[in-house]
């Protein structure tokens, strides 16, 4: 039998993630593989933890990679923080709020919800209302929900929970980066993200950060397997999970090095240059860049006749919802947008499926020409589908956006 390798075709991925990862990334990817326990691999763990740290901007000891997709990341914090019975609280905002429920009813809690419309997000009000009715150990929330494009506001609420006696858990995945996240200085103490997004990487790592209150939770539970006990007694209730128990997972990471799992060495290789990459360019200056060809795909839409979804002040910057014209057909439309031009975008899930196309402007595809080029090739599959597009509105007013960036700088520089 004879089986071809595989050879991608060219894509420009402009969805709501994965995204199309930066070239570098892939390039450190292909680095030849050392041990586990190598001088150099070992260097390179610490090395990533002082980037994580940066790109969190947290101080925590406790920042590292979780082997695995960033589900992997939120399954290991959530399984090594509940205990059964422990009563937690989520905010759903849309379809990663329905997740972190699920994951949470896996780890045996109490889970209580309140909802919002999709396209909206909560006040401070609300989350506290909530928080001080349910009194949860754990209040888990999404700060970015691609199903919906919304960012979740976060601050003010870690203080919340800090008085209520609960920890505060954020999902990152898909704003780290490209929308500003501050851990510490909002008081968020378990934050978990991925590498397919904002951080322009492959999908397959988790950075992970815990407070200081919220690792001690964890090692209130540490127990060591059997086969590589190290004479020390087992802590509290055992984590339900021994692939994503951060107890061990710490203990593999620290001083300690206590084998738990091999590490992914391709996939640290990509975490530490994402990060790299972030931390060269500046936080600060990363998330401007992305509000910049945010704000540039969301003018270009409009200037296509293309109606935003969602509250658009609360909008993250590396995704937009559009709704889809009347008498177009959605799935088609992105067909040909793929097969016609290369270029990927998404539908969303739930009660917005087959309603809107999500258009995705993040890591190393939050740059001008990736935008001018989706917006140039949706202008002809609208035009295919009997939309009436007027010519280059959407590049038109893209391009009066990166004018007016243009312009505000040269200002600023005088």
């Amino acid at each position: 039998m004879s089986i071809p390798a595989i050879t991608p075709p060219q894509r420009l991925l402009m969805g709501p993630g994965p995204i199309s990862a930066d070239p570098r990334v892939l390039r450190a990817m292909s680095a030849g593989l050392v041990g586990q326990f190598d001088p150099a691999m070992t260097t390179w763990m610490t090395q990533t933890m002082e980037l994580y740290r940066e790109v969190l901007r947290t101080r925590n000891e406790a920042t590292l990679l979780v082997d695995g997709t960033s589900r992997a990341g939120i399954e290991a914090a959530l399984v090594s923080l509940l205990e059964p019975g422990d009563r937690v609280l989520v905010p759903i905002m849309g379809r990663f709020g329905h997740l972190l429920v699920e994951i949470a009813e896996r780890c045996g809690a109490e889970v209580h919800t309140i909802g919002t419309d999709w396209g909206t997000v909560f006040t401070p009000e609300q989350i506290e209302e909530a928080v001080g009715r349910v009194r949860p150990r754990l209040v888990a929330l999404v700060q970015g929900d691609t199903s919906t494009t919304m960012n979740q506001p976060l601050e003010g609420l870690g203080e919340i929970c800090a008085r209520h006696d609960a920890l505060l858990y954020v999902d990152v995945t898909a704003s780290l980066g490209g929308n500003t996240f501050a851990m510490d200085e909002w008081g968020v103490d378990a934050a978990t993200a991925g590498l397919q997004k904002c951080l322009a990487g492959p999908s397959g790592s988790a950075p992970l950060s815990l407070s200081p209150r919220a690792r001690e939770v964890v090692l209130s539970r540490r127990h060591v397997e059997a086969g590589i006990a190290d004479g020390t007694p087992g802590r509290g209730t055992r984590i339900r999970s021994n692939y994503f128990d951060l107890a061990m997972i710490l203990d593999y990471w620290g001083e300690a090095r206590l084998n738990h799992h091999t590490e992914a060495t391709s996939m640290l290789y990509a975490a530490h240059e994402c990060a790299r990459l972030l931390v060269e360019e500046g936080m600060d200056a990363a998330v401007a860049r992305h509000h910049l060809h945010g704000r540039a795909m969301a003018a270009g839409a409009q200037g296509l006749g293309l109606r935003l979804f969602g509250d658009q002040e609360h909008r993250m910057n590396n995704v937009l919802a559009v709704h889809i014209p009347e008498g177009v057909d959605g799935d088609a439309a992105r067909t040909a947008l793929l097969e016609d031009y290369g270029i990927e975008i998404g539908t969303s899930f739930g009660p917005l499926h087959g309603k809107v196309w999500r258009i995705g402007t993040m890591g190393y595809n939050a740059r001008k020409d990736a935008v001018l080029l989706t917006l140039a090739a949706l202008e002809q599959v609208l035009r295919a589908g009997g939309v009436p597009v007027t010519g280059g509105g959407g590049v038109g007013a893209a391009q009066e956006v990166y004018a007016d960036a243009a312009g505000a700088a040269t200002e600023a520089a005088r």
